[in-house]
């Protein structure tokens, strides 16, 4: 009697991080009798519901036969120790850049979550439970194990029927587009994960590559219904708000993500001393993990576009040596907020919620001639989003902090395409592309480019809630 082969069923893929938030990407494909995950970034938020998110899959970890990462951020790549830490045995597929940086943010992850635990533990009253880090420098040097590093352009295969090739996103060193080519009895099926998609005309990296057509299309939505100002006129502003910061006497603390947006930051106050348009006052960058990523970004000069490597050739000094000292130890850190004179102090996290940075708000939030510029977008519930919206206090490290610094927004400064950019980039898929779920954004911006997209001709266009299933 002749064996009955059971049919495979249909490829699929359910949101379980990301949907109707920025943060926590992390979206499960089951195609081609694969089960792989698309990033596994931290979710950042509320404390207790961030930990326990982050600490508890909705899924079997042993289920996920391969990770794909799209990039080296946090949000996207910081769960991975703890996926490794409960089971985990695959491959970690993604770029050499991404891999490279991914050693840098998931050690200093690690760090910085055990020593915010003991710091909360010391403050817990005795018989309290103690808070736990979700993973140590054992899981992430079992995790960076798992990586394997694959360029652009180069597709390889995860088992039999599926295939996958990175192009540059342009976001951040090594970042991807992810493109997968599913075989099957029904036909092939074509999966593009954007993972998050540079803003064209910045300066360090190329522009993002063009999106081919696709059955599914999973993009980020984080700047829907925002426009950019132009790159020169958010340079210009940088410096109107150091130079005010130091007439007053104050000082200016930038919460900055320590790999990208650290180093953006880093070239334009470089350019503006350079032309004269800012004083040489002192630049801090308070982050061992920037000046690592730093030097990670010198070795990856395959990423830049061709005005940096211009730029990187006559003046080696392009990421601040001249002007700029990385702060390495706990104590260096500690006598900047003992500095008596204006400075400029960059610091991690991005989102405010970990780090250094929280030590140097809370000793500048309370002088009215200090400035707090933030860099980049600010999730809901997060100590940054709290700055933003000008709380009369905020809390941070279990201590209330008057605002009374100038809090100012520079959303020109960040790497993720706007409104308009994400049309011109996905508006030519509208007549190719059957599907399109829109991550990575906070509701009313994810409805704004759903909006914007249905009125160029995509027919449907969802933005899913954590848990949903869409067929490819």
């Amino acid at each position: 009697m002749a064996k009955v082969t059971e049919p495979q069923p249909e490829p699929q893929v359910t949101f379980w991080g990301a949907a109707q938030t920025v943060t926590g990407s992390m979206h499960r494909l089951d195609a081609a009798g694969k089960t792989l995950l698309l990033d596994c970034g931290l979710f950042q938020g509320k404390r207790a519901e961030s930990y326990a998110r982050n600490r508890d899959f909705p899924f079997r970890t042993r289920d996920i036969d391969a990770v794909v990462l799209s990039h080296a951020h946090v949000d996207h790549c910081g769960n991975l120790p703890n996926l490794v830490r409960r089971g985990f045995a695959g491959p970690i597929y993604c770029t050499p850049a991404t891999r490279a940086l991914a050693a840098v943010m998931l050690g200093d992850a690690a760090k910085i979550q055990e020593e915010d635990a003991n710091y909360l533990n010391q403050k817990r009253d005795r018989g309290d439970a103690k808070v736990q880090p979700l993973y140590d420098a054992r899981d992430v040097y079992r995790t960076l194990t798992k990586m394997q590093a694959v360029p652009y352009g180069k597709p390889f295969h995860i088992g039999k029927g599926i295939e996958v090739t990175f192009a540059d996103a342009g976001h951040l060193l090594g970042s991807a587009t992810v493109h997968l080519r599913i075989g099957g009895p029904a036909g092939e099926r074509r999966v593009t994960f954007t993972g998050d998609i540079g803003r064209p005309g910045l300066p360090i990296l190329r522009d993002p590559e063009p999106i081919p057509p696709c059955d599914l299309l999973i993009t980020e939505s984080t700047y829907g219904g925002h426009t950019h100002e132009h790159v020169d006129e958010t340079a210009d502003k940088l410096g109107a708000v150091v130079r005010q910061t130091v007439e007053r006497g104050g000082r200016v603390v930038i919460p900055a993500f320590a790999v990208g947006r650290t180093q953006t930051v880093v070239y334009f106050l470089h350019q503006l001393i350079s032309a004269g348009k800012l004083p040489a006052l002192p630049i801090f960058v308070d982050s061992p993990m920037a000046s690592r990523a730093t030097e990670v970004f010198r070795a990856h000069t395959e990423c830049f576009d061709d005005e940096t490597l211009a730029l990187l050739g006559a003046h080696p000094d392009l990421f601040g040596e001249k002007h700029v000292r990385y702060v390495e130890t706990v104590n260096e850190s500690v006598k900047l907020n003992r500095f008596d004179r204006p400075c400029v102090i960059i610091s991690a996290s991005g989102m405010c919620e970990a780090g250094r940075v929280q030590h140097h708000l809370k000793h500048a939030l309370g002088d009215a001639r200090n400035t707090v510029l933030i860099a980049g977008y600010q999730a809901a519930d997060t100590l940054g989003r709290r700055l933003v919206e000008r709380r009369p206090e905020v809390r941070i490290l279990g201590r209330l902090c008057p605002l009374k610094a100038e809090v100012v927004v520079l959303n020109g400064l960040s790497s993720h395409a706007d409104h308009p950019d994400l049309l011109r980039m996905l508006g030519p898929l509208a007549g190719s592309t059957a599907r399109v779920r829109l991550v990575h954004g906070d509701p009313e911006r994810a409805a704004k480019l759903a909006e914007g997209l249905r009125g160029v001709g995509f027919a449907d266009v969802e933005i899913p809630v954590r848990g949903d299933v869409v067929p490819v």
